[in-house]
């Protein structure tokens, strides 16, 4: 397993379309990803999960996957949030 810990800096959070691109560029991975906050793991290939997660800018989070291409997809994933996904 490969994790990295980041914090959601962009304005809006995980929702409607920073959630929609986290999403699809988790789901171009093989291994499970999950986004762990406050303990609780939300499927990270789950547009549903994501949105009912509540993370919100400021929001610390774990990014973690387990698989064959575990870190590439962990790296791929805090180099979007930390992109701010083009918001800012």
């Amino acid at each position: 397993m490969f994790s990295k810990e980041i914090t959601i800096m962009n304005a809006t959070g995980l929702h409607a379309r920073p959630a929609s691109m986290f999403v699809q560029e988790a789901g171009k991975y093989k291994s499970d990803i999950h986004v762990v906050k406050d303990g609780k793991k939300i499927n990270a290939k789950s547009i549903m999960g994501i949105m009912a997660g509540g993370i919100a800018k400021g929001t610390q989070v774990v990014i973690e996957a387990e698989g064959e291409d575990e870190e590439t997809a962990v790296e791929a994933l805090v180099a979007l949030i930390e992109s701010k996904f083009g918001e800012e």
